[in-house]
């Protein structure tokens, strides 16, 4: 028997569909990956050349399993098939070209953290006030942009009031920021790429004929500017195949457009459409609540998941008093399940609409003793001391980025302070040099005299590392940079434990660099200092996950896609925390809505044997208790699949009115409404607020924590009296306190 008997009727079909457009609508948990690498296979054994091939992806993690399956299924030549993710592919595009764009093609890559720098100097530069302009919108308004590929001179046509006017000024100075610092930012991956493919056509020209072939995995995530990308590469020859399940399109705030699936046989009218519906993941239970659910949705294409899998346990249904006691149930469920060795923790996930849940959930793993890993929390490429020796390998490999050099020039500390930087910045823009060129040529700015000979001692060691750079290999650079900076050793004398944490990252990030280097010596290939910073650079969050290790993962709905477990709670199935308080208002025939509900189907087919629905009468949201419905998504599933079990205690619990609007923690709420003593029978005292102190550290910053230890400031939020204090920690992970009882110490 032929691998290729072994798929079902719909997988063969898009297997053997070579030519022309081909929509592969692929339902959850369907072998969609199995139906890509064995459509590659079946190409080259058609004669098609590897390497006319592309198989583009969205993560790191996709695109490896998908090139590990391919490497296995396909004989010779199969290292000159692309397997890539969007950015990826366009990295390796723009480092061949992007010198017609007028750049260099050492450019730095910039990250979120980095983009936050240049806008803030950005701002300052042109007077903008950032408590009004907050960086992060701007950074979003910019990103949106980008998804559409407007110019900065399209987003000044398209301005209408103040703020637009104001944010598209804002972007045009962070484009020239970007081209002075010879840097590029995640979205400009792609707009940049499809710049280069119009305004060249002999460039595109050489890609359409190396990849007459492609295919596009999720696709119902691409925004427009994918679009654009792949249209330009796949209209010559046509034979563009795309998979995706516009059920499970729930990233429109980061720019994808659910009209690229929706509309594809209007954009390729002799598209032949392929359906994939047998389900190999879930009980047959599952995929029936999911079906019926996303039924609702309109903005959608027929499908229906079924499996031949055993039908399975109902839906697990639990209504608990309050959010306490909804966490202190998930987490004996999963111990008890642990303990009965029915599951290893990390067959168990929790999942919840905002990152705002997790900190109940936390606590009483902690608690119980249960390992758990928060997916979102600081990446380990964003930790202090791995962007410290980042940014020194980004400067060795392009001095034009600015925000990486004035991060490393005082450290260690050389006695060069802010004043003297900021008049090194002054007269690189005056003279519209990058600041790595002005600090060259220090001695004529009169200004920094003082600091020269610091200033000196610094330049003739960033081009001493240049020159080893070209000499020695990728781990012997940076190993030279701990040591000649005296990075690990300065760690060392401190001798604490958050010391010896973070000169286990240094060791971690050699770790890496290794793996690198191996990998592209397995390859046939070179390992370059850009090549590893690109691919530090593109790493995700998701791409970190470590699946050998025993710990249960938290994390958001939108985290969760792409992943399976045989152990799934959903929590906080309320109206007005999922769905959303601005979806629940809105009619049946609402984007909002809908996508909401197709996050809904999405965490329901994350699960294997079980999927357990959670939520609270009360609970406390904003420093207030509120009460909700039960989510319209659970009354969506029928009756006969779901597990009535109840938590709280009631003399008779009708579990039918559980699941309905009018259930017993409604009448609750208008008991609450109907005694208005609770709230007025006292007068009210006349207080005065104390507005919370400046704190000593800020976001960035390395604290110490009396019990949880050493972290990092991920976030800082102003609530009157306190600040709220979001710490990234070592060893205990993510943790919101307030300041005032935190009391946590800047290292």
């Amino acid at each position: 028997m032929s691998s290729y008997e072994t798929l079902n009727q719909p997988q063969q079909e898009a297997v053997l569909h070579t030519e022309g457009p081909l929509l592969i609508l692929a339902g959850a948990g369907s072998g969609k990956t199995r139906v890509l690498t064995h459509r590659i296979a079946y190409l080259i054994e058609s004669g098609v050349s590897p390497w006319n091939i592309l198989a583009i992806t969205f993560t790191n993690k996709a695109a490896d399993e998908m090139r590990q399956r391919v490497d296995r299924i396909v004989g010779t030549g199969r290292e000159a098939v692309w397997v890539s993710t969007f950015h990826s592919a366009c990295v390796r595009i723009l480092r061949r070209h992007i010198d017609f764009l007028g750049f260099d093609n050492h450019f730095a890559i910039y990250d979120t953290d980095d983009q936050k720098t240049v806008i803030k100097e950005v701002c300052r530069k042109l007077n903008v006030d950032t408590k009004v302009f907050k960086e992060k919108a701007l950074m979003a308004e910019i990103s949106h942009y980008k998804d559409k590929l407007y110019t900065p001179e399209d987003a000044e046509k398209e301005a209408y009031d103040f703020n637009e006017k104001k944010t598209a000024a804002v972007y045009r100075e962070y484009q020239a920021q970007l081209r002075k610092n010879n840097a590029l930012d995640f979205d400009d991956l792609i707009m940049r790429t499809v710049e280069l493919f119009e305004k060249h056509p002999q460039v595109l020209d050489y890609y359409q004929e190396r990849f007459r072939y492609i295919c596009v995995d999720e696709y119902q995530d691409t925004n427009y500017a994918q679009f654009r990308l792949v249209s330009l590469l796949a209209e010559k020859y046509r034979n563009l195949c795309v998979v995706g399940d516009d059920d499970q399109s729930i990233y429109r705030f980061r720019g994808a457009d659910i009209r690229n699936i929706l509309e594809f046989e209007q954009i390729f009218p002799d598209a032949k459409v392929v359906r994939l519906e047998q389900n190999y993941r879930s009980t047959q239970n599952i995929l029936e609540a999911a079906n019926h659910v996303i039924a609702n949705n309109t903005e959608r294409k027929e499908k229906r998941l079924w499996t031949e899998n055993e039908e399975g346990d109902k839906i697990h249904f639990r209504q608990f008093l309050n959010g306490f006691e909804e966490a202190e149930y998930v987490v004996g469920e999963i111990e008890k399940l642990h303990r009965e060795g029915r599951a290893g923790y990390r067959d168990c996930a929790v999942l919840y609409r905002t990152n705002a849940q997790s900190r109940l959930f936390e606590e009483k793993l902690l608690v119980a003793g249960i390992p758990y890993k928060i997916v979102g929390g600081i990446n380990f490429y964003s930790r202090k001391e791995i962007k410290d020796l980042l940014a020194y390998l980004r400067t060795i490999d392009n001095a034009k980025d600015d925000v990486s050099v004035r991060r490393i020039l005082n450290v260690p500390k050389r006695g060069i302070g802010d004043t003297t930087q900021g008049r090194v910045q002054e007269y690189a823009d005056d003279m519209q040099v990058s600041f790595f060129d002005a600090l060259r040529v220090a001695e004529e700015i009169p200004a920094v005299k003082r600091s020269l000979p610091k200033i000196d001692s610094f330049v003739t060691f960033i081009m001493a590392l240049r020159t080893k750079a070209e000499v020695l290999t990728v781990r012997e650079l940076l190993e030279d940079v701990i040591d000649s900076t005296g990075y690990a050793a300065d760690l060392e004398k401190e001798n604490t434990d958050e010391a010896k944490a973070r000169l286990e990252n240094i060791d971690e990030l050699i770790t890496k660099v290794q793996a690198y280097q191996d990998a592209m010596a397995e390859r046939g290939g070179q390992a370059t200092l850009s090549g590893f910073l690109e691919e530090v650079a593109l790493v995700a969050d998701i791409d970190t996950l470590d699946n050998a290790s025993d710990y249960t993962l938290l994390m958001t709905l939108h985290s969760a896609k792409g992943l399976e477990f045989p152990y799934v709670f959903i929590t906080g199935m309320e109206d007005g925390l999922f769905p959303g308080g601005s979806a629940i208002y809105r009619s049946e025939s609402d984007s909002a809505l809908q996508e909401e509900r197709r996050l809904m189907y999405v965490g329901i087919t994350r699960g294997m044997k079980s999927v357990t629905l959670t939520c609270a009468r009360q609970r406390m949201l904003r420093g207030e208790v509120q009460f909700h419905n039960v989510s319209q998504f659970v009354r969506e599933i029928p009756r006969e699949l779901v597990d009535l079990g109840y938590a709280v205690q009631e003399k008779k619990p009708d579990r039918e009115k559980m699941l309905q609007g009018d259930s017993v923690y409604s009448r609750m709420k208008e008991a609450f409404r109907a005694k208005p003593y609770m709230q007025e029978s006292r007068p009210r005292a006349q207080t005065s607020v104390n507005h919370a102190e400046p704190l000593e550290y800020g976001t960035g910053d390395t604290v110490r924590h009396v019990k949880f230890g050493v972290g990092i400031v991920t976030d800082i939020k102003e609530g009157g009296r306190d600040y709220e204090v979001t710490v990234d920690f070592d060893r205990f992970g993510v943790k919101k306190m307030f300041a005032g009882f935190a009391r946590l110490k800047k290292i």
